[in-house]
């Protein structure tokens, strides 16, 4: 386990949902927290609760400039950056055509950009402190995909992808990075998910879905941040961590038959390979 001293937080999409219980928790335990969020006025109780060890600010995360900004706010007010959760995110519920291109980009912009952005301008403290701890939050989603979460999936396969190169390049200095990827928790990605326009065309496949026999096994986000503490807390945290048995369960399923699939065609894969001297020099 870590070493007990208090840590300083950073978290974003703090005001709701997961990144919420993230900071009770954390606050809970001794450690200082730094909560940022487009709106903060329901953090406005944690920070009279916790004068001396919490703090808000108001951020757009797409906003490359302002999160630079923040970040270095955030420092000067703690003194350091210890965890860092890039927890904020939506998502848009849709067919990959029914998508316009503002509703791709906002998908991009927060779940991926707004990441990157923060990952960014946290590096060079914790680089020169030689510590620290990346936290993606990222979902089942970054696993596999299904219809009407393309985009959505789309956003989380891209953050995945950066972060396992992040992992390896900030691991010359100290630092961790860990992507979560959860479940079903009751938060309010399900209540302010966004929905693009319905093609006529689709309503045949909406209907087969809809026939599906699939329940969501869906928890309280406390059993979240209970994870998150013991990720944050281990001497080698993992590079990947699943929340919850059902998607745990449907990842490993998903993996298995990618490995199957490539087995099955493996003599295509090695014969599409045939070594050879530049052929323009």
């Amino acid at each position: 386990m870590k070493t007990s001293k208090t840590r300083v937080w950073f978290i974003t999409g703090a005001s709701s949902g997961l990144g919420r219980e993230f900071t009770k928790t954390a606050l809970e335990s001794g450690d200082k927290v730094v909560g940022v969020a487009r709106t903060t006025e329901s953090l406005n109780e944690l920070e009279e609760q916790y004068q001396d060890t919490f703090k808000s600010f108001k951020l757009d995360i797409t906003d490359r400039e302002a999160v630079f900004t923040v970040i270095d706010q955030a420092v000067s007010h703690f003194g350091n950056l210890d965890v860092v959760v890039n927890n904020a995110g939506n998502m848009i519920m849709g067919m990959v055509e029914e998508f316009t291109e503002a509703e791709i980009r906002q998908q991009i912009d927060t779940n991926f950009y707004g990441s990157v952005w923060v990952s960014q301008a946290v590096l060079p403290y914790l680089r020169k402190q030689k510590s620290g701890h990346i936290v993606q939050i990222s979902s089942i989603g970054g696993v596999l995909a299904g219809p009407l979460t393309g985009m959505y999936s789309a956003s989380k396969f891209a953050l995945e992808g950066f972060s396992e190169a992040l992992a390896q390049e900030a691991s010359h200095f100290g630092i961790d990075v860990s992507i979560v990827e959860p479940g079903g928790y009751w938060t309010n990605l399900y209540t302010q998910m966004q929905f693009a326009d319905v093609k006529e065309e689709y309503r045949p496949v909406r209907e087969f879905l809809a026939s599906q026999e699939y329940e969501s096994r869906d928890s309280h986000p406390k059993e979240a941040a209970k994870a998150l503490m013991r990720l944050v807390n281990a001497e080698n945290p993992p590079l990947r961590l699943l929340l919850g048995s059902q998607i745990f369960d449907a990842a490993i399923d998903h993996e298995t038959r990618k490995i199957a699939t490539w087995r099955e065609w493996e003599s295509v894969s090695r014969a599409a390979e045939n070594a050879i001297p530049n052929p323009e020099e």
